[in-house]
């Protein structure tokens, strides 16, 4: 049994090669919603968050030879349990990621480590200011940005209820909300940054397959300023960003 943390487009996908391979698989995911594509793909999966101690027990109850980590890049807390998981049971830890994606020196482009940073960075340059971190971490941009007369804040997010929800706690306004199934179209991109006026747009790296490239590249064509939160900063070990050489190491570890 192979278990695989899935939840993005590109992990559905190496699940699927790893089965036609003849891995047995066991996919993971935190909604509903995400399980529904693996559900399609006739995968078999598992929805909810786990914790270190719940991962160990699945692979002794499932007898895991492998786990392969193929989660979205800043689900910090889903990989280091996954990865002290496997330490303590002792099997191999395979981490899949999307390949990073490389910007020019453009001027208008600014990079940084954390959301605190991203938020204070946005609070220097006003505007109407376009989030599209999603709404984890939602609370961290209202607590500097909302208030300010010269400061529109508007969240861009998945059309979940729980989305919603957090968005009228937080006291963002249903005009500034903008809830939308990505990914989007650059044509797509630059008809919303036209529509609320926006003069910065903060996104997260979380390569080519979420469409980061074509966000980021519309915004600089409108001449928009972009702040780009850098993915989280940890040590992996081997990282694979090619389907191909997921499969040659699960034939290496877990035949």
């Amino acid at each position: 049994m192979i278990f695989t943390l899935c939840g993005t487009s590109d992990a559905r996908e190496l699940a699927i090669r790893i089965e036609q391979n003849g891995f047995e698989i066991l996919t993971s995911v935190v909604t509903d919603n995400a399980a529904k594509s693996l559900q399609e793909a006739n995968l078999p999966v598992r929805v909810g968050r786990l914790d270190k101690n719940e991962i160990v027990t699945l692979i002794h109850r499932e007898e895991v030879k492998a786990i392969v980590d193929a989660s979205h890049p800043f689900a910090e807390e889903a990989h280091r349990n996954a990865m002290e998981a496997a330490k303590e049971a002792g099997i191999p830890y395979i981490r899949f990621e999307r390949a990073s994606l490389v910007y020019g020196d453009d001027p208008k482009l600014t990079v940084v480590s954390s959301y605190e940073e991203a938020a204070l960075e946005a609070k220097k340059l006003k505007g109407s200011i376009m989030l599209t971190t999603g709404s984890k971490t939602l609370h961290i941009f209202t607590k500097h940005l909302s208030g300010d007369p010269d400061i529109r804040l508007v969240a861009r997010m998945l059309p979940r209820r729980d989305n919603m929800l957090k968005c009228e706690e937080l006291g963002v306004e249903q005009k500034n909300i903008i809830a939308l199934q990505g990914p989007f179209t650059r044509e797509l991109n630059e008809a919303l940054y036209r529509q609320y006026g926006t003069t910065v747009m903060v996104t997260k790296e979380s390569g080519k397959t979420g469409a980061v490239d074509d966000k980021i590249e519309a915004a600089l064509k409108l001449g928009i300023q972009v702040i780009l939160i850098s993915r989280p900063e940890i040590d992996f070990g081997a990282v694979f960003t090619e389907f191909q050489d997921v499969i040659e190491r699960l034939n290496e570890v877990a035949r």
